[in-house]
């Protein structure tokens, strides 16, 4: 298979680690979650080199994210995982960070709950998430292009399309995250960046 490349990774790789280098402190373990190209998991690993980086994607994706590592020789990046979140069992746990790129508006929509539900089996106290994409707000898109965008991807798949900003965060919330920052980014998206409650103690 030849190197996957995406020209969207290469647009935004830089404004997005301007935002998630602060979130992610030395010695994090950090599971990216829909690496596929990889791209964004090689550059924040080599400008980021004391946080440790866990691609993983769906299983019959994984051999994208292979590839997209062929060349990679950074020792702080990990062996890619399967990983799909609407199954229950993750296979890994107690990670000090999650990143996610522009997934939400592609995986079904009752998978978007599943994703945070195992967020917060997996993402240990104290731990930050930043997920990046479109969303609207109050029912609304932030631009004619991501209404058009939706469009697009509901004719692909109508479980897909850009979430609302509102059932997310409650999802999020739901899950023991709190939000830290809804940061307006180029190209119409946003980094959203929660972070991990403490759980209460076991009777």
């Amino acid at each position: 298979m030849p190197k996957p490349f995406s020209q969207a990774c290469e647009n935004n790789k830089q404004c997005i680690l301007e935002r998630i280098r602060t979130e992610f402190p030395a010695g994090s373990l950090v599971l990216e979650i829909g690496s596929l190209t990889a791209q964004h998991l090689t550059f924040f690993a080599q400008s980021m080199p004391q946080v440790h980086w866990l691609p993983s994607d769906i299983p019959e994706n994984l051999s994208t994210v292979v590839a997209g590592l062929t060349d990679n020789t950074l020792a702080n990046i990990g062996a890619p995982i399967p990983l799909d979140v609407s199954q229950p069992d993750w296979p890994i746990a107690g990670v000090d960070g999650i990143f996610s790129a522009n997934t939400l508006h592609i995986m079904p929509h009752a998978h978007v709950e599943l994703f945070f539900q195992g967020v917060q089996r997996t993402l240990r106290p104290g731990g930050k998430l930043c997920v990046y994409g479109p969303f609207k707000y109050h029912g609304a898109f932030t631009t004619p292009s991501n209404a058009r965008f939706d469009e697009w991807l509901q004719a692909r798949n109508p479980r897909s399309g850009v979430r609302d900003f509102e059932q997310v965060d409650a999802w999020a919330t739901a899950a023991g995250l709190h939000l830290l920052a809804d940061h307006a980014m180029p190209t119409n998206n946003q980094l959203l960046v929660w972070e991990m409650g403490k759980r209460p103690l076991p009777n």
